[in-house]
């Protein structure tokens, strides 16, 4: 039944897909205005997470860019499954890669790449990162529960040459291409909430106390991996200009916790001058520090 319920799920969303974008965010608007205002998709939390992450600006001030991200995170989500139907040209040309000589600088130097970011802009459509580099493209994946979403997900990552791995695997699989001698670049999710157990650091982020997962730090100096920071900022609908920021080329040579405060000041940075292309409604502070 799984295989089933894949093909027609994939077939649905061909159909659909088929459609221009133009025309495709006429069903942005719907469902913003149905989340927002009729169902109130998770607004208690989105409207929550910002009133503390920026306790000085009004209410007034809070609901703006409240609907303002509403309308970007539904713009997002046809965006995503709008891969479907694009080609490398249509791709390059909504999503440009403003300095990939970044990454060329690094691979002229047999450096692989940690590249991390956050749940901003439009972080699926990063897909295309093999169109514009040499390096073979790791994307980190935690499998569904529905084993046909699954497949469908990984199928439109993988559409333009990224290999996706599961957290499990995500070590294993960067020394087995160390030992191949073939670079890599891999993608970190900076701003995941990690689960209880997992919990090994904190720092202040957005006004709040925040648990970091350390993955980006670790396995960049296990690995001697350069740590990239990708900035996604959308220029207009469906249009996304994307720059590189080296922020360590020899992690070894770093303190603890240096990379991960780097990374997370980066993004906090970025949020801060344009909060509306964040993904408010993720319930990112969900654990509190214990006192002692």
């Amino acid at each position: 039944m799984s295989n089933i319920g894949y093909y027609i799920l994939f077939g649905i969303f061909w159909i659909i897909m088929l459609l221009p974008l133009r025309v495709l965010y006429l069903f942005s608007d719907i469902l913003y205005f149905f989340s927002y205002y009729l169902i109130a998709y998770r607004k208690k939390v989105t409207l929550t997470n910002l009133k503390k992450s920026f306790p000085e600006k009004s209410s007034v001030e809070i609901r703006k860019i409240a609907k303002k991200f509403y309308r970007h995170l539904f713009d997002q989500f046809i965006e995503s499954f709008k891969l479907l139907q694009m080609n490398e040209e249509q791709i390059l040309k909504r999503f440009d890669y403003r300095n990939p000589e970044v990454l060329d600088e690094l691979y002229s130097k047999d450096k692989s790449i940690i590249t991390v970011f956050g749940h901003y802009g439009n972080w699926e459509w990063l897909a295309s990162l093999p169109l514009v580099t040499k390096y073979k493209v790791l994307a980190i994946y935690k499998p569904l529960a529905n084993s046909s979403f699954d497949k469908f997900f990984i199928r439109l990552r993988e559409k333009f040459g990224i290999k996706t791995v599961t957290i499990q695997q995500t070590l294993r699989e960067i020394r087995d291409f160390q030992q191949n001698k073939e670079l890599t670049i891999t993608f970190f999710m900076g701003d995941q909430r990690p689960m209880r157990r997992y919990i090994k650091y904190w720092t202040t982020f957005l006004n709040q106390d925040t648990p970091i997962l350390l993955g980006v730090e670790k396995i960049s100096k296990q690995t001697d991996q350069a740590v990239v920071f990708i900035d996604i900022q959308k220029k207009k609908r469906g249009f996304y200009e994307i720059v590189f920021i080296k922020l360590f080329e020899n992690p070894k040579e770093t303190e603890e916790f240096e990379i991960t405060e780097k990374h997370i000041r980066t993004l906090e940075k970025i949020i801060i001058n344009r909060p509306e292309l964040w993904l408010w409604s993720h319930r990112r502070w969900k654990h509190e520090k214990l006192r002692t």
